[in-house]
């Protein structure tokens, strides 16, 4: 007897009875104001080599005791800085600025930056419990929400939304041995609340380069960067923040390199929203950063035209997510990201305990973020490896996954109306044409094995996907399905292509409902961390040599 054939009419219709049951869920992506992708006329701005001018110096009362223990030329710099220091605060150096392309070099300390703190005034009182501050707003009160705060458009009225000050070209640069040696802090108010949404927003001011700075316990960034064209994030550290490390938005001209994200409740890194290029360059390009202990070690919704390479992404709960799923994001759906070479490993840590034994209900100065507690603010599938959620024209090669319990790369399917895209013909616009090649499956570098518990999940939905020239520890491509199309022959249509599996795709429906302050979704496995794969050591490794 013969199975019952499904129509393509019955499939429609549950595709769109899934899609209603997901329109259903919480969204969990940051709101953003409205904005507009720079015109790409920029450039990815050149570090200028200490001391150069002109130049402002900010240093702390204790800086010069802390110079006394370096030596040689770095010492040498930071004495003949010291004794032209002005300011005692970041903020106040950004201010005095008078020409275009100025450096300001932050000598060792920790700056709280106190006025930064003070009462709003009259004038932005009653901007203080608005989440969402237009460009106009945020220029007219710039520490409403942000200690540090670099606004490039001195014409916020205009709609050209350019760079026209002096703060365009602006270089901001820690001269510690260490970047912890230099650290702009946010931390708590008297209540325990936090103390400031974000801690350094550049925001329209192209060419900013950040260098050798520590951003820590803030409630939304570290660091903030948004419609601008031509940044650079180097060996700059962020830690310990409510959501995201490293947040960039709606640019171009983009380089993280050298960087680190660690403690973070989202992402330590996060490229949204990128210039959608559609594979004519690049946008943002990320290289050398390390990401660890986060909820995610990279995200980014729209995450377009990204080429990610010779990163670790390592210790997370997931290791790499880029996805079409959320609205309020330009560029969807996210589109030709390339990841090369890469350390994608032990993305197995589970912070979610945090929130259901309430260590993340109590105020955010009695959590113990310094100590390495995490409060989640995702729902991702502990135990992943790359997670690609709705996603098109993606170049996934030569990277390294091992030691992730649940899955290497997991790639599922997200519709249309998920992002507030009701358009019929764009229902099924996403999860095509991405390719995975030449990727090393359950072997660390130097040779041990440590296998994944599968090395690649695929809901089977989208057209022309494929896999070809992987390796892995198992022999063979352990993957789900079992078969996975090469890139001679794509994928092409089945009934699957148009809606996925549909025990696959319904089977993340219950993780929707996730939230901090939500009881635990039941009928959802992502939390639970996967057991440790057959032939495993004992322990996870710590291993980051490449």
């Amino acid at each position: 007897m013969k199975g019952k054939r499904v129509s393509r009419g019955a499939a429609v219709v549950l595709a769109v009875t899934v899609v209603l049951g997901l329109l259903a869920a919480p969204a969990f992506a940051h709101a953003e104001r409205e904005v507009r992708f720079p015109a790409g006329t920029g450039q990815v701005p050149t570090y200028r080599k200490a001391p150069a001018s002109p130049r402002l110096v900010v240093c702390k009362p204790d800086s010069a005791e802390r110079i006394r223990s370096y030596t040689g030329r770095l010492r040498t710099l930071n004495e003949r800085l010291l004794a032209e220091c002005s300011f005692e605060h970041v903020q106040a150096a950004v201010n005095a600025v008078e020409e275009r392309g100025t450096t300001i070099y932050v000598l060792p300390g920790t700056y709280r930056e106190e006025p930064s703190r003070a009462a709003p005034s009259e004038r932005c009182a009653p901007l203080a419990g608005k989440d969402l501050l237009t460009y106009a707003e945020q220029y007219a009160c710039p520490n409403l929400q942000q200690l540090v705060a670099i606004f490039g458009d001195r014409t916020p009225d205009d709609d050209d939304h350019s760079c026209d000050s002096v703060r365009c070209d602006l270089q901001l640069e820690g001269t510690g041995r260490e970047t912890t040696d230099v650290v702009i802090e946010g931390g708590f108010k008297e209540d325990g609340s936090w103390e400031k949404l974000n801690g350094i927003r550049s925001d329209r001011a192209d060419g900013f380069y950040l260098r050798n700075i520590t951003t820590q316990l803030f409630e939304f960034n570290g660091v903030y960067v948004l419609e601008q064209d031509g940044f650079v994030i180097d060996r700059a550290l962020a830690r310990w923040n409510e959501e995201y490390g490293f947040l960039t938005f709606a640019s171009d001209h983009g380089l993280y390199t050298d960087c680190e994200g660690h403690g973070n409740g989202d992402a330590g890194i996060y490229p949204g929203s990128a210039s959608p290029l559609n594979g004519r360059r690049h946008s943002i390009e990320i290289q050398r950063c390390d990401s660890h202990h986060n909820a995610l070690g990279y995200s980014g919704t729209a995450g377009d035209s990204v080429y990610a390479h010779d990163n670790t992404f390592h210790h997370n709960s997931a290791g790499v997510s880029m996805d079409s799923a959320f609205p309020g994001h330009p560029g969807l759906p996210q589109n030709h990201a390339t990841f090369e070479n890469n350390l994608i490993y032990s993305n197995n840590e589970n912070y979610y305990g945090n929130v259901w034994d309430g260590t993340c209900a109590k105020p955010p100065r009695d959590r113990g973020h310094e100590r390495g507690v995490v409060c989640p603010a995702p729902p991702v599938p502990v135990g992943t490896g790359l997670l690609l959620g709705g996603g098109n024209d993606n170049s996934y090669v030569h990277n390294r996954l091992y030691d992730n319990w649940r899955s290497g790369f997991r790639q599922i399917w997200v519709p249309a109306p998920i992002r507030g895209e009701n358009d019929l013909a764009k229902f099924r616009d996403t999860s095509h044409r991405n390719r995975y090649t030449r990727n090393a499956f359950g072997v660390a570098p130097d040779g041990a094995r440590l296998p994944n518990g599968l090395d690649v999940w695929w809901d089977e939905q989208g057209d022309g996907n494929c896999w070809q020239d992987n390796t892995s520890s198992y022999g063979t491509v352990r993957s789900d399905p079992a078969r996975l199309p090469d890139c001679t022959r794509p994928s092409g249509w089945t009934i699957f292509s148009l809606i996925g599996r549909p025990s696959k795709v319904l089977s993340g429906l219950p993780c929707s409902e996730y939230g901090r302050d939500r009881p635990r979704p039941q009928g959802c496995d992502w939390f639970d961390t996967p057991p440790r794969p057959a032939g495993a050591p004992a322990v996870s490794g710590s291993r980051t040599g490449r």
